[in-house]
């Protein structure tokens, strides 16, 4: 009889994994599904299926609709027409005005056939030009002088005018036409060989191989001294966020094309000083690649979860809530019966949009005062959270028990920001840095070789951090491009601190 109980219990106990094993599966084809054919979209919805959610009841009860400024017109009503942005738009264009004046034929009286007089002019409307692009040549003639009283001697003296150095020896580039190249590219996302049809048009046969030896060679020269200079001043601040994201690179040396390398993403935090954002390419994702990259940084640094940066040492890591708040998103059933209470992921959904909305409020708050007014707001929400956590038993290797998995091993990170004002609650400051490279790369799909990906990296260094700067990228490009040639940075390496993104000059000329 024994025998027979325990054979029934092991029929039960496969069939409960086996029921589990088939949940799990309908659950991963469900997520596969959203994200090829749904929206990517996290936002909350206001009331899920006729339920409120679990903190925002207030809001909700209150009218969504705001009323709307009604003024009286000769006894009618009028919608208020909303205050028009074009001034703000147009507030920075250059204006040629063009006159639109009657014909000296026409300058008469049609009334009584007198002459008529000026009496001025009345706008009517603005336009905005468009000015192609064009393409010349940039011809340096040098001045040469002579001695007329040495002529004749044994010793004649000619003296030379100074040439600026060119960006290329024996090449036809230019620091406009590089810096037109990389801004197009990394900026606006145009591969080589579209721009080569760019080039033909304006009539000049520009090959993409020769513009991918412009990039390289100008980012070795100029702009990795600059990257390394921007680095430095990167370690000595408090926060940092990193992230990663995977590049294709073809030709590198022991790897198949198909394998993934990586581009490494660092950048300050909102620490009232300049931003810097600086990529670093490297063949793999292994942590000793953040260790390596910040090995001469103490101070907070906010990541994911990804386990490679627990090798940093003798700094303070900071969890992301963003993240956090994902699993969950994605463990939120697509249906749900009607009326029914708010799902368990539904809850830890809202346990994180709480904090999000008590961050949201703090915002305008100096580092000091943020502190506090965490401690006080936001320090209940996460102590209430945690019990909730605790308190739950969820399949293993479903979404919510993935979720649940990821919150308990992040826990350690997750209030680390609380220890500072100018922590952040989460890592979207790097993700939104890192983002332009993926745009990018849905473009370029790979880089041919680790020269090119490297050379990569840094402009797109300087091109993030000049954006965040608020510089203009073309010409902060230009700049670099004009002046680094005839800069002696080996000598005197203190000279680049002119060439910074947040140098008054700087600032001053690429604004």
């Amino acid at each position: 009889m024994n025998e027979k109980d325990a054979y029934i219990e092991h029929l039960e106990n496969t069939i409960k994994d086996l029921q589990n094993q088939v949940s799990r599966l309908t659950e991963m084809v469900l997520l596969l599904r959203k994200e090829k054919f749904g929206s990517s979209s996290e936002k909350t919805p206001k009331q899920i299926n006729g339920q409120l959610s679990l903190f925002n009841e207030a809001e909700l009860a209150a009218s969504s609709e705001m009323e709307k400024p009604i003024i009286s017109r000769r006894g009618c009503l009028y919608k208020k027409k909303p205050k028009t942005s074009r001034e703000e738009l147009l507030k920075d264009l250059p204006v040629e005005e063009f006159p639109c004046v009657l014909h000296p034929d026409d300058m008469y009286c049609n009334q009584c056939g007198g002459s008529l007089k000026e009496i001025g002019f009345v706008k009517v409307r603005d336009e905005i030009e468009y000015i192609p692009a064009k393409v010349q040549i940039i011809r340096y003639m040098q001045q040469a002088c002579e001695c007329p009283a040495c002529k004749h001697t044994s010793r004649p003296f000619i003296k030379k005018a100074a040439v600026p150095k060119s960006v290329l020896n024996h090449s036809i580039a230019s620091p406009s036409s590089v810096s037109y190249v990389m801004y197009q590219k990394y900026v606006n996302s145009v591969p080589l060989y579209r721009q080569e049809k760019d080039w033909e048009q304006m009539g000049i046969a520009l090959s993409r191989a020769t513009m991918a030896n412009w990039v390289i060679r100008t980012s070795q020269d100029y702009f990795e001294p600059i990257v390394k200079h921007l680095q430095k001043e990167l370690l000595k601040r408090e926060v940092i966020h990193c992230d990663e994201t995977p590049v294709q690179v073809l030709k590198e040396e022991g790897k198949k094309p198909q394998t993934k390398s990586y581009m490494w993403l660092y950048r300050t935090g909102d620490d009232g000083k300049a931003p810097i954002i600086l990529y670093d390419y490297r063949p793999s994702r292994s942590g000793d690649n953040a260790a390596s990259y910040l090995k001469d940084f103490k101070g907070y640094v906010h990541s994911d979860g990804y386990s490679g940066y627990n090798r940093l040492d003798g700094v303070i890591r900071c969890g992301c809530w963003a993240h956090l708040r994902r699993k969950f998103v994605e463990a939120i059933p697509d249906k749900k019966a009607v009326g029914a209470p708010p799902t368990t992921a539904e809850i830890g959904r809202d346990y994180c949009n709480r904090l999000f909305k008590v961050e949201e409020s703090l915002k305008d708050l100096t580092p000091e005062e943020r502190f506090c007014k965490r401690l006080e707001l936001e320090k209940p929400i996460l102590e209430a959270f945690w019990c909730w956590i605790e308190s739950l038993d969820v399949l293993k290797g479903s979404a919510l028990g993935k979720a649940v998995t990821y919150a308990i091993n992040q826990r350690p990170f997750m209030e680390n920001y609380l220890l500072d004002g100018r922590c952040a609650l989460s890592n979207n400051a790097a993700e939104n840095a890192i983002r332009p490279f993926t745009v990018g790369r849905k473009n370029w799909l790979f880089a041919d070789t680790p020269k090119g990906a490297s050379a990569s990296a840094a402009v797109y260094s300087l091109t993030e951090t000049a954006k965040a700067n608020g510089l203009n990228v073309f010409a902060y490009l230009q700049h670099l491009l004009l002046y680094m040639p005839d800069t002696d940075w080996q000598n005197h390496p203190k000279e680049l601190d002119d060439l910074m993104p947040w140098a008054p000059d700087v600032q001053e000329q690429c604004k």
